[in-house]
């Protein structure tokens, strides 16, 4: 047998062996989406906002001596984990989210320096109105710098 007849019997083979191969063909599964409706965010009033955010920036600071004072239950506890956690966040987008999950320990404080203070915080709705009771509070305590 010829070098060229080998050939063609070779060429011959492979092509019976590729006809009897099953179609080997991926068929992929369309992917499954599952969609999630949007949170819906409770609209919250203006002094919850301005108090959030106020504590927000005491934080930032590592100046929260004044409002542990009146923190009975721990609930700055919580709060301060879920800013931690969420510190990415704009601070507009965190004062939205932290109160969604944490309205009830912003209000728990709140009770307390109402119950304290005799404030109303429903007239506190300037960020400067809570810059001037914290400074105000800082300054009764005996041998405060500030």
């Amino acid at each position: 047998m010829t070098e060229e007849e080998k050939n063609t019997n070779q060429k011959a083979e492979e092509e019976k062996k590729e006809d009897s191969k099953p179609d080997m063909t991926v068929v992929m599964p369309e992917a499954e989406r599952v969609t999630m409706d949007p949170e819906v965010y409770k609209e919250q009033p203006d002094y919850m906002k301005v108090f959030a955010s106020f504590y927000i920036s005491h934080f930032d600071l590592d100046d929260l001596e004044i409002i542990n004072l009146y923190d009975k239950n721990h609930n700055t506890v919580d709060i301060n984990k879920y800013i931690l956690y969420n510190k990415h966040f704009s601070r507009k987008n965190l004062v939205k989210h932290v109160l969604q999950y944490h309205e009830h320990n912003f209000k728990a404080l709140l009770d307390e320096i109402v119950a304290d203070e005799g404030i109303n915080p429903e007239s506190m709705v300037t960020y400067d109105a809570w810059e001037d009771w914290y400074e105000k509070r800082r300054g009764k305590i005996e041998g405060s710098l500030s």
